[in-house]
């Protein structure tokens, strides 16, 4: 089966590939915010199942969802355990709470860029938290919203400014940036090349 656009699929790449193991190194990350019900949206072969769940006995469910039937095939034959489940799904839908209930935890990695809508998709995660939820973010950084994008698969690519501000449904954030396997706090010595964002849904939302 063949993919089209970014799609990780590591079962046909090597495991050397510098982008297979910076997404690897971003769902290694998520695990320790992982807990009871977990929604990765845009889950894409779901080959994060395995990395979440491994070693983490706070996981209830992981659902995954995506819009490409193509990659939700390949998930349920090659990442379905007992507690997964896979739709195929529209992440900008209306009716996204109304289908899958809320979650503990979101993951959404390398999704936000990728299609006009960000402050829909951005509002259907934190509708989609539980009151004391989590949700994992990550994103490239770039030039800014309004300004060319190099990227053929991106529709734009946020500053630093501009993704704090999509995220204003949130109160509680803590900004992390990522350079190969490393997501930390940032140093200002340090040239990254990705935002990961951790935001809390709580009593200050």
């Amino acid at each position: 089966m063949k993919f089209t656009g970014e799609r990780v699929v590591p079962k046909v790449m090597n495991p050397e590939n510098g982008m297979l193991i910076e997404h690897i190194a971003r769902y290694e990350f998520a695990k320790a915010f992982c807990k009871g019900r977990v929604l990765d949206i845009a889950c894409g072969v779901g080959y994060g199942t395995d990395y979440l769940l491994e070693g983490n006995e706070n996981i209830d469910e992981l659902v995954g969802v995506d819009i490409d039937h193509r990659s939700i095939e390949y998930a349920i034959e090659h990442y379905s355990y007992p507690n997964t489940k896979y739709f195929i799904d529209d992440c900008l839908s209306d009716e996204l709470p109304e289908k899958y209930g809320t979650f503990d935890t979101i993951v959404s990695f390398e999704t936000i860029e990728h299609f006009h809508g960000d402050e829909k998709f951005v509002q259907n995660l934190y509708n989609l938290l539980k009151d004391d939820g989590t949700l994992v973010i990550s994103t490239p950084f770039g030039r800014g919203k309004n300004q060319p994008c190099s990227c053929p698969f991106h529709v734009y690519q946020y500053t630093e400014e501009e993704f704090w501000e999509i995220l204003k449904p949130f109160k509680n954030i803590t900004m992390y940036h990522q350079i190969d396997q490393r997501i930390e706090i940032p140093n200002p010595d340090t040239k990254y090349y990705l935002m990961v964002a951790v935001c809390k849904k709580g009593a200050n939302d």
